[in-house]
Protein backbone atom coordinates (compact mmCIF):
# COMPACT_ATOMS: atom_id res chain seq x y z
CA UNK A 1 0.00 0.00 0.00
CA UNK A 2 1.26 3.47 -0.94
CA UNK A 3 0.12 6.10 1.51
CA UNK A 4 -0.97 9.65 0.69
CA UNK A 5 2.46 10.99 1.65
CA UNK A 6 4.18 8.48 -0.65
CA UNK A 7 5.39 6.07 2.03
CA UNK A 8 4.90 2.32 1.96
CA UNK A 9 2.94 0.74 4.80
CA UNK A 10 6.10 -0.29 6.69
CA UNK A 11 8.03 2.95 6.10
CA UNK A 12 8.73 5.49 8.85
CA UNK A 13 8.42 9.20 8.24
CA UNK A 14 11.67 11.08 7.57
CA UNK A 15 13.48 11.38 10.89
CA UNK A 16 16.02 13.93 12.12
CA UNK A 17 17.77 14.37 15.45
CA UNK A 18 19.75 17.50 16.29
CA UNK A 19 21.84 16.94 19.45
CA UNK A 20 22.69 19.67 21.96
CA UNK A 21 19.93 21.85 20.54
CA UNK A 22 19.92 24.08 23.61
CA UNK A 23 23.00 24.74 25.74
CA UNK A 24 21.83 24.82 29.37
CA UNK A 25 20.46 21.29 30.00
CA UNK A 26 22.90 18.45 30.61
CA UNK A 27 21.51 16.78 27.50
CA UNK A 28 19.12 17.93 24.78
CA UNK A 29 17.91 17.03 21.30
CA UNK A 30 15.39 18.32 18.82
CA UNK A 31 13.77 15.28 17.22
CA UNK A 32 11.55 15.26 14.14
CA UNK A 33 9.36 12.49 12.82
CA UNK A 34 7.89 14.01 9.68
CA UNK A 35 6.09 17.17 10.76
CA UNK A 36 6.10 16.20 14.45
CA UNK A 37 8.86 18.04 16.31
CA UNK A 38 9.70 17.60 19.99
CA UNK A 39 12.38 19.27 22.10
CA UNK A 40 13.74 16.89 24.74
CA UNK A 41 15.91 18.23 27.57
CA UNK A 42 17.53 16.41 30.50
CA UNK A 43 18.29 18.17 33.79
CA UNK A 44 20.19 16.72 36.75
CA UNK A 45 19.51 17.75 40.35
CA UNK A 46 20.95 16.61 43.67
CA UNK A 47 18.57 14.79 45.99
CA UNK A 48 15.60 12.50 45.46
CA UNK A 49 11.86 12.65 46.24
CA UNK A 50 10.80 12.03 49.84
CA UNK A 51 9.70 8.46 49.18
CA UNK A 52 13.28 7.52 48.23
CA UNK A 53 15.23 9.43 50.89
CA UNK A 54 15.74 6.44 53.16
CA UNK A 55 15.86 3.79 50.45
CA UNK A 56 18.39 1.01 50.98
CA UNK A 57 20.45 0.68 48.97
CA UNK A 58 20.40 4.39 48.02
CA UNK A 59 19.08 5.09 44.57
CA UNK A 60 18.25 7.93 42.25
CA UNK A 61 15.05 8.86 40.46
CA UNK A 62 14.03 9.60 36.89
CA UNK A 63 10.87 11.47 35.98
CA UNK A 64 9.44 13.12 32.87
CA UNK A 65 7.27 16.08 32.01
CA UNK A 66 5.42 16.55 28.72
CA UNK A 67 3.64 19.52 27.22
CA UNK A 68 2.31 20.76 23.93
CA UNK A 69 3.14 24.37 23.15
CA UNK A 70 0.22 26.64 22.19
CA UNK A 71 1.28 26.85 18.55
CA UNK A 72 1.95 23.13 18.11
CA UNK A 73 -1.49 22.32 16.68
CA UNK A 74 -3.71 23.86 14.00
CA UNK A 75 -5.81 25.51 16.71
CA UNK A 76 -4.10 27.01 19.75
CA UNK A 77 -3.47 24.58 22.61
CA UNK A 78 -4.11 26.23 25.98
CA UNK A 79 -1.25 26.12 28.47
CA UNK A 80 -1.93 23.77 31.39
CA UNK A 81 -1.09 26.21 34.17
CA UNK A 82 -3.26 25.07 37.07
CA UNK A 83 -3.66 21.36 36.49
CA UNK A 84 -2.63 18.79 33.92
CA UNK A 85 -5.10 17.08 31.64
CA UNK A 86 -5.51 13.33 31.88
CA UNK A 87 -3.83 12.94 28.51
CA UNK A 88 -0.76 14.92 29.58
CA UNK A 89 -0.42 12.95 32.82
CA UNK A 90 -0.74 9.67 30.95
CA UNK A 91 1.94 10.60 28.41
CA UNK A 92 4.50 11.91 30.87
CA UNK A 93 4.06 8.81 33.02
CA UNK A 94 4.59 6.69 29.92
CA UNK A 95 7.80 8.54 29.08
CA UNK A 96 9.07 8.16 32.63
CA UNK A 97 8.28 4.43 32.74
CA UNK A 98 9.94 3.86 29.38
CA UNK A 99 13.20 5.53 30.43
CA UNK A 100 13.26 4.03 33.92
CA UNK A 101 12.96 0.64 32.24
CA UNK A 102 16.45 1.00 30.76
CA UNK A 103 18.23 2.82 33.64
CA UNK A 104 19.70 1.24 36.78
CA UNK A 105 18.79 3.92 39.31
CA UNK A 106 20.93 2.22 41.98
CA UNK A 107 23.91 3.59 40.03
CA UNK A 108 22.58 7.17 40.34
CA UNK A 109 22.32 7.61 44.13
CA UNK A 110 20.99 10.91 45.46
CA UNK A 111 20.30 12.18 41.94
CA UNK A 112 17.07 13.16 40.20
CA UNK A 113 16.98 13.05 36.41
CA UNK A 114 14.17 15.12 34.88
CA UNK A 115 13.33 14.80 31.19
CA UNK A 116 11.25 17.61 29.70
CA UNK A 117 9.54 16.86 26.40
CA UNK A 118 7.93 19.88 24.74
CA UNK A 119 5.99 19.41 21.52
CA UNK A 120 6.83 22.27 19.15
CA UNK A 121 4.72 20.91 16.29
CA UNK A 122 2.27 18.01 16.33
CA UNK A 123 1.31 15.75 13.43
CA UNK A 124 0.69 12.44 15.18
CA UNK A 125 2.99 10.27 17.25
CA UNK A 126 4.03 12.94 19.75
CA UNK A 127 4.42 10.46 22.63
CA UNK A 128 6.47 7.99 20.61
CA UNK A 129 8.63 10.78 19.21
CA UNK A 130 9.12 12.11 22.76
CA UNK A 131 10.28 8.72 24.07
CA UNK A 132 12.71 8.26 21.18
CA UNK A 133 14.15 11.74 21.61
CA UNK A 134 14.21 11.48 25.40
CA UNK A 135 16.51 8.48 25.23
CA UNK A 136 18.95 10.27 22.92
CA UNK A 137 19.01 13.29 25.23
CA UNK A 138 19.45 11.04 28.26
CA UNK A 139 22.39 9.25 26.63
CA UNK A 140 24.07 12.62 25.99
CA UNK A 141 23.53 13.61 29.64
CA UNK A 142 24.78 10.34 31.09
CA UNK A 143 27.90 10.41 28.92
CA UNK A 144 28.67 13.90 30.25
CA UNK A 145 28.22 12.74 33.85
CA UNK A 146 30.53 9.79 33.27
CA UNK A 147 33.22 11.98 31.71
CA UNK A 148 33.02 14.48 34.58
CA UNK A 149 33.23 11.73 37.19
CA UNK A 150 29.87 12.56 38.74
CA UNK A 151 28.80 9.03 37.81
CA UNK A 152 31.22 6.16 38.25
CA UNK A 153 29.34 3.52 36.29
CA UNK A 154 27.04 3.73 33.30
CA UNK A 155 23.44 3.24 34.51
CA UNK A 156 22.00 2.78 31.01
CA UNK A 157 21.23 -0.89 30.41
CA UNK A 158 19.72 -0.70 26.93
CA UNK A 159 18.43 1.75 24.34
CA UNK A 160 14.71 2.46 24.05
CA UNK A 161 12.55 3.86 21.25
CA UNK A 162 8.88 3.87 20.34
CA UNK A 163 6.62 3.93 17.32
CA UNK A 164 2.91 4.04 16.60
CA UNK A 165 1.34 1.30 14.48
CA UNK A 166 -2.17 1.35 13.11
CA UNK A 167 -4.57 -0.79 11.15
CA UNK A 168 -6.64 0.79 8.40
CA UNK A 169 -8.81 -1.74 6.63
CA UNK A 170 -6.54 -4.76 6.37
CA UNK A 171 -3.32 -2.77 6.15
CA UNK A 172 -0.83 -2.38 8.99
CA UNK A 173 0.85 1.03 8.87
CA UNK A 174 3.80 2.17 10.98
CA UNK A 175 4.45 5.68 12.29
CA UNK A 176 1.02 7.22 11.75
CA UNK A 177 0.62 10.89 11.00
CA UNK A 178 -2.38 12.78 12.35
CA UNK A 179 -4.72 12.05 9.44
CA UNK A 180 -3.90 8.33 9.52
CA UNK A 181 -4.20 8.18 13.30
CA UNK A 182 -7.63 9.82 13.26
CA UNK A 183 -8.97 7.30 10.73
CA UNK A 184 -7.32 4.11 12.02
CA UNK A 185 -9.43 1.11 13.03
CA UNK A 186 -6.75 0.13 15.53
CA UNK A 187 -3.99 2.27 17.03
CA UNK A 188 -1.06 0.95 19.07
CA UNK A 189 1.98 2.59 20.60
CA UNK A 190 4.89 0.18 20.96
CA UNK A 191 7.87 0.89 23.25
CA UNK A 192 10.79 -1.47 22.90
CA UNK A 193 14.49 -1.84 23.59
CA UNK A 194 17.33 -2.29 21.17
CA UNK A 195 17.75 -5.84 22.46
CA UNK A 196 14.23 -6.59 21.19
CA UNK A 197 12.26 -6.57 24.43
CA UNK A 198 8.98 -4.73 24.82
CA UNK A 199 8.60 -2.18 27.61
CA UNK A 200 5.02 -1.12 26.93
CA UNK A 201 2.24 -1.74 24.43
CA UNK A 202 -0.76 0.59 24.35
CA UNK A 203 -3.53 -0.45 21.99
CA UNK A 204 -7.13 0.47 21.33
CA UNK A 205 -9.61 -0.84 18.81
CA UNK A 206 -11.10 2.49 17.76
CA UNK A 207 -13.60 1.15 15.26
CA UNK A 208 -13.14 -2.62 15.32
CA UNK A 209 -11.90 -5.50 17.41
CA UNK A 210 -8.55 -7.13 16.68
CA UNK A 211 -7.06 -10.60 16.80
CA UNK A 212 -3.96 -12.19 18.33
CA UNK A 213 -2.59 -12.64 14.83
CA UNK A 214 -2.93 -8.91 14.12
CA UNK A 215 -1.15 -8.09 17.36
CA UNK A 216 1.74 -10.38 16.42
CA UNK A 217 2.00 -8.72 13.00
CA UNK A 218 1.95 -5.28 14.63
CA UNK A 219 4.79 -6.25 16.98
CA UNK A 220 6.83 -7.50 14.03
CA UNK A 221 6.15 -4.29 12.08
CA UNK A 222 7.18 -2.14 15.06
CA UNK A 223 10.35 -4.15 15.64
CA UNK A 224 11.43 -3.88 12.01
CA UNK A 225 10.63 -0.16 11.85
CA UNK A 226 12.65 0.67 14.97
CA UNK A 227 15.86 -1.19 14.07
CA UNK A 228 17.41 1.76 12.15
CA UNK A 229 16.14 4.25 14.75
CA UNK A 230 18.48 2.87 17.41
CA UNK A 231 21.48 3.55 15.17
CA UNK A 232 20.32 7.15 14.66
CA UNK A 233 19.91 7.65 18.41
CA UNK A 234 23.46 6.41 19.04
CA UNK A 235 24.94 8.65 16.35
CA UNK A 236 23.05 11.66 17.75
CA UNK A 237 24.29 10.89 21.25
CA UNK A 238 27.82 11.04 19.84
CA UNK A 239 27.12 14.62 18.73
CA UNK A 240 26.14 14.08 15.11
CA UNK A 241 23.06 15.63 13.51
CA UNK A 242 21.42 12.64 11.85
CA UNK A 243 18.68 12.01 9.32
CA UNK A 244 17.02 8.79 8.33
Amino acid sequence: MIRKDGRSSEQMRPMRIIPNFVKHPTGSVLIEFGDTRVLCCVSIDDGVPNFLRNAQPPQGWLTAEYSMLPGSTNTRSRRERQSLSGRTQEIQRLIGRALRGVVDLNLCPDMTITIDCDVLQADGGTRTTAITGAYAALKIAIDKLLRSGRLRNNPIKDAVAAVSVGVIGEEILVDLNYIEDSSADLDMNVVMTQSGKFLEIQGTGERATFTKEQVARIMDAASNALKPVFDLQLAAADGQEVEG
